[in-house]
């Protein structure tokens, strides 16, 4: 019932002050109790007073509407916290500016700001008003139009003369001493808009902001979107527009991708968009951008890529130059490489193609470009191919490029465009006499061997490259990377796809000594504890030419075509069982890919990787010819790999800048990180091995040997004679030296390696002959002012093991090997051997590692004994001369002992 039909309350009847209080204590909300002497049930008021209340929040609102409670009014105050009617005398009073229930409370006033809200109670109390709510934002979006304003009147557009200029980058050696300036301002041409072709302007337009001729400069959704993602920690972006790009490239020094820099290119962006004319901010914008190669600017770009003036590009050049603002590292089609690896020629050339054909397509779109015109230009035109700087000539260019690479791949916040803008210090690790000696060693080799006009077939198109890596911190003390950087622009110290050959032993033999070989007769998966570490000197494998290479569990492999593998060694030299020290120092390969094969070639790879090369320079097959260098790493990684052992199993990447600072401030600064992939025990034995190599009469590498001086190191020469490597190293030093054969010329057709056979005046080009050489010569001047160090003594390790699956027991080898070289393997295969050797003849082979127990046994086990003359009788001794190389009637003569070089 509404409150004016309501019947006025009447006072109580009779009752006295009791029945006062019990009247004034109704509104509460509590039922009175029933009177003494009633009937039960009966109210406890005359039928004229108004019922009840039906609860506490009727019994408010009653309140509220009456003004207070139903007590007398006096001057007592009411009880606190919104009293249910104060004292006896009192009217209620609002505690905590709640309104009092007494009929004499004083009604609380409403705040300016309503919050905690006015006469509201719980949690209603707490929960603001669509008023409120509404005024702050309107409050918040007008402070924020206020700062806006006058922050659009305060801010200046900068001046581009004075941010858009690039300085060079400055390069030092070592030491300290400038070595080269470049980057800046050599390559840029500012030219007016009448100079831009209508169609270059119209494919940034139809790329990348479309509305560019009518919006106000900025893209709102575009900004959000930005600040947002940097809000969140997530990936930076870029301006969206073409007026914000051109303030961020020519306006603003500062290029980092913070909440600041974003919120300043917001507003230059706007005030530019008013400011200044659409052509105007166009012109600025192509006549600043960077296109790569150090072209700053669309005239610059022109010459560059199509050595034209930028008013003659046609539609698809410019189509194509468009394509390269959106990162000339991936769209240039002669690669970047240097940068990035995924930056080839071939990809990069795919993108630029598919990237520039887009474009042509959205022009016709967007009305900017006839179809006819599209046709015309449908093919797509190679541009030139790069061409260096001048003062980058000699080394110095393959220095400057390994530079740059090293501080962008490290430096994931910095990119090509902002290093070409120039301004840096880039300090390097290559030491200027070590570039120098490195070079000259090279050229004396070369210019005393290599004769192009003597020999054209056989001498042209020869390559060396050269790095030289210090083991204890693997810095980047010199490379050879060609001829000259600008007339040779493959980096020959980098990857150039040459295969490393024998020269991937060591990786081998590290596994086995760290890994070791698995138990042919357990399963595929073998852990630690069921493998066998092996001992070099004591691991005998068959060293035959033409050996039947078997699977751990001594089945035979075949590939997918079910072909099996028959191993050649080097010349066809075919040697008896041998040691694995031994195999290394005649660099025979059929032990090591039988070898291979008992460790697993998964394990294998890993412990090359673990020394320090690149998995993607790694082969991806599974092949046995894996463990004989069929990869092809770069010179720097495997200097860098051959360290790890000079460091005694300690391993560290490659580097060649050391610091990097940016006006006075270091921005990069390079921190040792070193790993310990191998033990002390497997490193100084591999390094013990690699002696022998060297230090023995009969070693591969005795070339490369320093007088007063430890030297380790492994040649390498791969199938087809189209690549030959030496890789050694002192405890202060690792060199590695490649030599290959490979049209890369500009005009080539087609890039492809070419046999050696001949080249140089030499039948066969082998690690030991030109690249032991170059590495023997630069050695030697390179230390001439170092104290010699020693090599950790090898420590014992691993266990005697006799390889191939063979059931016999392993033999106790002695440091020296038995028997008498051959000069030449007999071509006389030998006859049947008798089913078993007489035991009054066989030798012991406990006493002498180089006998076999088995007296011929069958060719299928790979390990079978030699036999002598056509009756098959057992030798008792190994015979001077291999009595054949596959033993017709099922033996497997081995043939002599030490055989040639490979």
């Amino acid at each position: 019932m509404s409150e004016h039909r309501r019947k006025p309350p009447q006072p109580p009847q009779g009752g006295g002050r009791a029945g006062a209080r019990r009247a004034a204590q109704q509104p509460s909300g509590r039922r009175a109790a029933p009177s003494r002497g009633t009937t039960s049930g009966s109210p406890s008021v005359s039928s004229g007073e108004e019922r009840p209340y039906g609860g506490r929040a009727e019994a408010r609102r009653a309140a509220q509407r009456n003004g207070g409670g139903r007590g007398r009014v006096d001057e007592g105050a009411g009880a606190g916290h919104g009293g249910r009617g104060g004292g006896r005398r009192g009217g209620g009073g609002g505690g905590h500016d709640g309104p009092g229930r007494g009929r004499g409370g004083r009604p609380s006033k409403k705040r300016i700001i309503d919050y905690p809200r006015h006469n509201k109670y719980g949690w209603r109390r707490w929960v603001p008003s669509w008023k409120l709510v509404t005024g702050l934002c309107l409050g918040f979006i007008g402070s924020l139009m206020a700062a806006a304003t006058i922050a659009y009147a305060m801010v200046e557009v900068p001046d581009q003369d004075k941010t858009a200029k690039a300085q060079n980058n400055v390069y030092y050696w070592a030491d300290g001493k400038p070595m080269a300036a470049t980057g800046g301002e050599i390559n840029r041409q500012i030219i007016p808009i009448e100079k831009i072709p209508a169609n270059m302007q119209n494919a940034v337009i139809s790329a990348e902001n479309k509305t560019f001729k009518d919006d106000s400069g900025i893209d709102p959704m575009g900004i959000s979107r930005a600040l947002l993602n940097m809000a969140k920690g997530g990936q930076t972006q870029g301006g969206s527009t073409i007026t914000q790009q051109y303030v961020k490239n020519a306006m603003l020094g500062d290029q980092s991708q913070t909440l600041t820099r974003k919120f300043k290119e917001l507003f230059i962006s706007i005030r530019v968009g008013t400011d200044l004319d659409k052509p105007e901010i166009m012109a600025g914008y192509l006549n600043t951008s960077y296109y790569g190669r150090g072209a700053y600017g669309i005239q610059a770009a022109a010459r560059t890529y199509y050595g034209k003036n930028a008013d003659t590009l046609d539609a698809g050049e410019c189509a194509f130059l468009a394509s390269l603002l959106k990162g000339a590292t991936y769209f240039d089609p002669a690669g970047a490489e240097d940068i990035d690896p995924a930056a080839t020629a071939k990809a990069n050339t795919e993108r630029a193609i598919e990237r520039r054909n887009w474009i042509l397509d959205e022009m016709v779109k967007d009305g900017h470009l006839p179809a006819g015109e599209r046709a015309k230009v449908a093919e797509f035109k190679m541009p030139d191919k790069p061409k260096k700087d001048a003062q980058l000539g000699g080394q110095v260019g393959y220095l400057v490029d390994l530079a740059k690479s090293n501080f962008l791949n490290s430096n994931p916040d910095m990119d090509a465009t902002d290093l070409a803008r120039g301004g840096y210090e880039i300090h390097t690790t290559f030491e200027k006499d070590k570039v120098d000696k490195l070079k000259a060693a090279v050229k004396k080799v070369q210019d005393a061997n290599i004769k192009p006009e003597k020999r054209p077939k056989t001498d042209t198109f020869v390559q060396f490259g050269g790095a030289s890596v210090n083991p204890k911190t693997g810095a980047i003390a010199a490379v050879y990377g060609g001829e000259d950087a600008t007339k040779h622009f493959t980096n020959n110290a980098n990857e150039t796809g040459a295969q490393v050959g024998s020269t991937f032993k060591p990786f081998v033999l590290a596994a086995a000594m760290r890994d070791g070989v698995r138990d042919p007769e357990l399963g595929e998966d073998q852990d630690s504890s069921e493998r066998t570490i092996v001992d070099p000197d004591k691991a005998i494998y068959n060293g035959k030419n033409k050996l039947k290479i078997k699977k751990y569990d001594g089945s035979i492999w075949t590939n997918e075509e079910g072909k099996e593998w028959l191993q050649t060694n080097d010349g066809d030299e075919s040697y008896k069982n041998i040691n694995l020290r031994e195999a290394m120092v005649h660099s025979a390969n059929s032990p090591f890919v039988q070898l291979g094969m008992d460790i697993g070639i998964p394990e294998v790879r890993k412990a090359a990787t673990d020394a320090g090369l690149l998995d993607s320079s790694l082969s991806k097959s599974n092949v046995p010819s894996f463990s004989i260098g069929i990869s092809s790493p770069s010179a720097i990684r495997m200097a860098g790999a051959y360290s790890t052992f000079a460091a005694n199993g300690e391993q560290r990447d490659p580097f060649s800048v050391t610091r990097v600072e940016y006006q006075g401030r270091t921005v990069y600064k390079h921190e040792d990180h070193a790993e310990q992939p191998f033990t002390s025990a497997v490193a100084s034995n591999v390094t013990d091995v690699l002696r022998s190599v060297v230090d023995e009469p009969e070693g591969t590498g005795k070339n490369a040997r320093l007088p007063g001086r430890e030297v380790a190191g492994k040649t390498g020469t791969t199938d087809g004679n189209k690549s030959a490597w030496f890789v050694g190293y002192t405890p202060q030093l690792s060199t590695a030296i490649d030599m290959y054969r490979l049209d890369d010329n500009e005009k080539s057709k087609k890039r492809e390696f070419l046999e050696m056979y001949g080249t140089g005046g030499q039948d066969k080009i082998h690690g030991a002959s030109f690249p032991s050489e170059i590495w023997q010569a630069y050695m030697k001047e390179a230390l001439k002012n170092t104290s010699p160090e020693s090599f950790p003594d090898a420590e014992p390790i691993g266990e005697a093991y006799w390889g191939g699956g063979a059931s016999s027991p392993p033999p106790t080898p002695s440091n020296t090997p038995s028997g008498t070289p051959s000069s030449t393997p007999s071509n006389t295969p030998s006859g049947t051997p008798s089913g078993s050797p007489d035991p009054s003849t066989s030798c012991d082979p406990w006493q002498d590692w180089t006998c076999d127990p088995t007296g011929g046994a069958s060719g299928s086990n790979g390990n079978g004994g030699t036999t002598s003359g056509a009756s098959g009788t057992p030798s008792i001794s190994p015979s001077t001369t291999p009595t054949g190389t596959n033993g017709n009637g099922g033996g497997n003569g081995n043939g002599g002992f030490i055989g040639g070089s490979g």
